[in-house]
């Protein structure tokens, strides 16, 4: 009897395991067709709305425990966000932004994680298997539902039918008039059927078929391997005091970077204590050179600063400030080192902790020194993309030192601060693509065109939706002041400023006409209807 029980109940299971992978097929195909039809030669806009609906759906009807999951709620949260801001801006961050989190509700749907880095890898692993997992799922259905459903034996019947209908089909087309007609009205209409179709196949719309296949399985279909996963929830976010294995130890490469440095002191039973020591005198040398840099910035960065025209402060911002963050980067890397495992427990590491703090310090009033010199060249120079990647950099760096510091106060692992950091980024990220930044520069830079030499080049370059700003400013693309900026590397038009925004206006309203609803955004719809105000006043004028 028990042995009957678990027959059905593998029987079951397995009937369930056929449905589930057929049901992925399914959705797998709806969702390629789906991606042809309201993504081809049309832009990510409001056709993002329906691929995410159909998307969100299938993969929580297929993991409905996803909902649990406490990540979850505050995903869709920044998900919904990203969705709403791809469709009011439409700006390549915003796109950036709604690919990201629909990867990350996505990965957090099918697999367990806690870290946004792991789960990249986990999604990146479902597209890299997607083909392996696309053919599993064939292979259980082919093998195990065919014979289930009994399509072999209905086919076998069918042969001997079909074949007989077949002939007589034929004997009646040749001996009946009024059927030969119809079957030659037939004959036409599957002949012009398949004419509009390869009117309407083409090669390229077949690649783009395929490429939904790809998109929509790499999203629907999980790789069969957990790795990632297990990875994830076996990393700790506390350190735990541990005995090393001296062999290990020895064949590690920290063994081998400390006995470079050390010698034999890094070897032996005050192997810890001679560690602590180097690390005391190197966060003291580093404390004084560092106390040095920032009473200089102090002094002639934060209250001596003075403009004049002959100041390069591309040199000053972007020059010094690439080197100063790779400082700070490197200081971070230099305490984890320190900070990396045994001397977390040292009984006599307070001074070693005291100098970790103070140039963790140091290092946040160097952050305040570089923000100060992207001030002053946005005050003097306007805004540009490089200034404010300057501030999400400076941003990122801040965060990082705060985790740092907490690291080394509540003995936290590494995995912790990558962990906290990742989840930082993504949400700089979305907060990043709630501003229009190219409006932003653009209105910003008119605005302030008296104090500042307004780089007309760069301005040119910005998307549609400045358009309007430019046709409300048309004066600025008469002054022939050439201006040392971002424009110099993106404007690349013989054509005078005028010509060039004239021809932008022109591409933009032609391509719109080519869109269809799928398409439509607030920025474009606000864009299209003042252009279109413009050039209706214009003729009238006339």
């Amino acid at each position: 009897m028990k042995e009957f029980d678990t027959k059905i109940i593998d029987a079951s299971l397995d009937d369930r395991g056929i449905k589930i992978a057929a049901l992925k097929l399914f959705l797998l195909a709806a969702g390629a067709v789906l991606f042809n039809l309201i993504f081809w030669q049309e832009k990510l806009a409001l056709n993002a709305l329906l691929f995410d609906a159909f998307v969100l759906w299938s993969v929580f009807y297929l993991y409905p425990a996803a909902f649990t999951k406490p990540a979850m709620k505050w995903l869709l949260l920044a998900h919904a966000v990203t969705l709403v801001t791809l469709i009011v801006h439409n700006t390549v961050l915003t796109k950036l932004a709604f690919s990201t989190t629909l990867l990350l509700v996505v990965v957090f749907t099918q697999y367990l994680h806690r870290s946004v880095w792991y789960a990249a890898a986990s999604a990146a692993g479902n597209y890299v298997l997607f083909i392996f997992s696309f053919f599993e799922n064939i292979k259980q259905v082919k093998i195990t539902g065919i014979k289930s459903f009994g399509i072999r034996k209905a086919i076998r019947f069918l042969i001997i039918p079909l074949l007989i209908a077949g002939v007589f089909f034929l004997l009646y087309s040749f001996s009946n008039a009024v059927f030969q007609d119809v079957v030659k009205d037939m004959g036409i209409a599957i002949e012009h059927f398949f004419t509009k179709f390869f009117t309407w196949f083409s090669w390229n719309r077949f690649g783009f078929l395929l490429l939904g296949l790809l998109v929509t399985g790499g999203l629907l279909l999980k790789m069969h391997s957990n790795y990632f996963s297990e990875k994830d929830y076996l990393q700790h976010n506390d350190l735990w005091r541990k005995k090393n294995n001296l062999k290990k130890w020895k064949e590690s490469a920290s063994f081998d970077i400390l006995s470079l440095l050390m010698g034999r002191f890094a070897n032996g039973v005050m192997a810890l204590r001679n560690e602590n020591t180097v690390g005391i005198l190197s966060l003291v040398m580093l404390n004084i050179l560092l106390l040095f840099i920032n009473a200089i910035d102090i002094v002639y960065v934060w209250f001596g600063f003075t403009y004049t025209p002959n100041l390069n402060l591309k040199e000053y911002v972007h020059e010094g400030t690439g080197m100063l963050i790779f400082s700070i980067v490197l200081a971070m890397l230099v305490l984890l080192f320190f900070f990396r495992g045994s001397l977390n427990f040292y009984k006599k590491n307070r001074w070693l902790r005291y100098g970790a703090y103070g140039w963790i310090f140091q290092n946040a009033v160097l952050v305040i020194s570089v923000l100060l010199r992207d001030y002053y060249y946005i005050q003097h120079m306007g805004l540009a993309y490089k200034r404010i990647g300057v501030l999400v950099f400076l941003s990122m760096v801040l965060m990082g030192l705060i985790t740092v510091f907490i690291k080394i106060h509540q003995r936290k692992t590494s995995y912790y601060l990558l962990r906290v950091n990742g989840w930082f980024a993504i949400i700089l990220l979305v907060t990043a693509s709630c501003v229009h930044w190219d409006e932003t520069m653009a209105k910003y830079n008119l605005a302030h065109k008296n104090t500042i030499p307004l780089d007309v080049q760069f301005l040119l370059t910005l998307s549609d939706k400045t358009l309007p700003l430019i046709e409300k400013n048309q004066e600025v693309l008469l002054d022939k002041t050439t201006v040392q900026g971002e424009g110099d590397f993106l404007y690349r038009s013989p054509f005078s400023p005028m010509q060039v925004f004239e021809q932008r206006k022109r591409i933009f309203l032609s391509e719109q006409k080519k869109y269809s609803w799928l398409s439509w955004n607030a920025a474009d719809d606000y864009v299209q209807n003042y252009l279109s105000k413009a050039v209706i006043t214009s003729s009238l004028n006339k």
